[in-house]
């Protein structure tokens, strides 16, 4: 397993990491699943209060509680769930995080999160209450350091004007190449680690079946599959999505959704796959012409 230094807060990530929002509490098999993930390397585990109401936290403390000093824990606040359970309502108020925090802590069995990302983010945030909440905490050793989770490129900028984020979670792959417009660059330059997810597109660059994606018709979609299928043969479409993103000097991980054993072992084994060179990149890249972000610029 390779490793990636988070500049802004001096954590030494694995390029691949463990998305546990697809891991359910139900499971029997979730600290096996996670056990081995350790031992192949991992050593940063992301998951987020929103999912299942908290159960996901949950399950993450009960299976890491005697494995905390060998990992990084990362999760995310802002979606609060309404008391009758029927849905979760956009709240990032400094009061809402300084409450959730806690409540976070208790569920996953530590006394700090490694890194504390907001989950979302809008134009219209409180983005200096937010970010107080977020340095309060810091100061008082709950979390080591902060982050958004985003998509959006004016959001992300203005966080990065405004706060002192470390890290930022944002979707990129083949199929979602969005971020190489402005993002990854812009996040570079100011030394913030990236955790890319959706590497494998929802699965479409794992092998599920061609349709539509993110306004791309189906047909289309379709076609740059086959195509990403037919260029450099020697190396399965999994390892080519999964190694086009880590070798992006700009990322520093990529979080992979694990949810069964088989997807851990190929995620496993496309980390230990050899970097893509410049002119593979090049191949991989030339299928399709990418897409920009239309809204949110």
């Amino acid at each position: 397993m390779r490793y990636k230094t988070i500049k802004k807060s001096g954590l030494t990530v694995s390029e691949l990491s463990f998305g546990c929002m697809s891991l359910k509490s139900t499971s029997k098999d979730n600290e096996v699943i996670i056990h081995k993930a350790i031992e192949a390397g991992i050593n940063l585990f992301d998951t987020a209060d929103l999912y299942e109401k908290g159960a996901n936290e949950t399950l993450l403390g009960n299976a890491l509680k005697n494995k905390r000093k060998d990992i990084l824990l990362s999760t995310k606040v802002g979606n609060r769930w309404r008391d009758d359970g029927s849905g979760w309502d956009w709240c990032p108020t400094k009061k809402y995080i300084l409450e959730a925090v806690d409540k976070s802590l208790q569920r996953l069995q530590t006394d700090y999160i490694d890194i504390y990302l907001l989950h979302g983010g809008t134009i219209e945030d409180p983005v200096d209450d937010i970010t107080e909440a977020f340095e309060r905490l810091k100061e008082q050793g709950k979390i080591r350091s902060y982050g958004i989770s985003s998509i959006r490129p004016h959001v992300i900028r203005e966080y990065i004007e405004r706060s002192d984020i470390s890290a930022v979670m944002t979707q990129y792959s083949l199929l979602d190449r969005r971020p190489e417009e402005q993002t990854l660059d812009l996040l570079a330059e100011n030394s913030i680690g990236i955790m890319a997810r959706g590497t494998v597109a929802g699965g479409l660059l794992a092998g599920k079946e061609a349709k539509e994606y993110l306004g791309l018709p189906e047909q289309k979609v379709a076609a740059i599959l086959k195509r990403l299928n037919e260029v450099m043969p020697e190396r399965s479409l999994p390892e080519k999505a999964f190694r086009y993103v880590m070798d992006n000097p700009a990322i520093t991980t990529a979080v992979a959704g694990v949810r069964t054993l088989p997807q851990l072992d190929e995620a496993i084994t496309v980390s230990g796959m050899k970097p893509l060179g410049m002119s593979q990149k090049d191949i991989v890249r030339a299928v399709w012409e990418g897409n920009l972000y239309h809204s949110h610029r």
